[in-house]
């Protein structure tokens, strides 16, 4: 009796390694290519793109900046938000913007000096809580950021801070769909509304207090 040889099933292909964002940067940083453009970045994160660019632009104004950066940043902020918010699949921007770059040198030298906190970063990051990072929460995700963005326009002394450092976190959370990390971003986003809220209430009370006695003076 012969033993018939048993078709051995076909090797599933290996799955891809996971490349957080320092190893999309450093690929950049490390590449042949003379300039690194805006629209190179998008075509290497892929469908991460939202949560890169949003990345990008938040993280500056969630440090102390000059005044105006929130406004030159929170800009583009908005323009990505929004096309997360209505559920695009993927990132457009305009021409402009996708056509600027840097030498690559100088990609590279940037890339040093922020990849090892992003490298920290990423240690406490990992796919979970599915359900925050769903396509549907990203809807939700990408109004918050929407909104925290327009709240970045105000001009409120150190006000951009919590509303980009929640951005900061959706974006880390969009690009590891770490659930834990987008739940960070809602509550910063409540934080943010509530200083806001707080502001404009200390404020109206003391326009208030100034306006009522000139109004009194001049029999109004």
């Amino acid at each position: 009796m012969s033993n018939a040889a048993q078709p051995s099933p076909e090797a599933e292909p290996a799955e891809a390694p996971h490349r957080g964002f320092s190893d999309v940067l450093q690929e950049l940083a490390q590449s042949d290519r003379e300039r690194v453009s805006v629209a190179a970045i998008l075509d290497a994160f892929g469908d991460r793109a939202f949560g890169a660019l949003l990345l990008v632009f938040a993280l500056p104004n969630a440090l102390p900046m000059p005044p105006g950066t929130s406004a030159v940043l929170g800009a583009p902020l908005v323009f990505i938000a929004f096309q997360l918010m209505v559920g695009r699949q993927v990132l457009w921007l305009p021409g402009f913007i996708t056509n600027r770059s840097l030498k690559r040198a100088d990609f590279a030298t940037l890339a040093s000096r922020v990849g090892p906190w992003i490298e920290r970063l990423e240690r406490l990051l990992k796919a979970r809580y599915p359900l925050l990072s769903a396509p549907f929460a990203d809807r939700l995700t990408g109004a918050a950021c929407f909104v925290l963005s327009l709240i970045l326009f105000l001009p409120i002394p150190f006000g951009n801070m919590p509303p980009a450092a929640a951005i900061t976190a959706f974006a880390l959370g969009v690009i590891e769909r770490d659930g834990v990390a987008i739940a960070v971003g809602w509550f910063g986003t409540v934080v943010s509304i509530l200083i806001l809220a707080a502001l404009s209430t200390a404020i109206g009370t003391a326009i208030s207090s100034f306006s009522d006695p000139v109004m009194r003076f001049f029999g109004f």
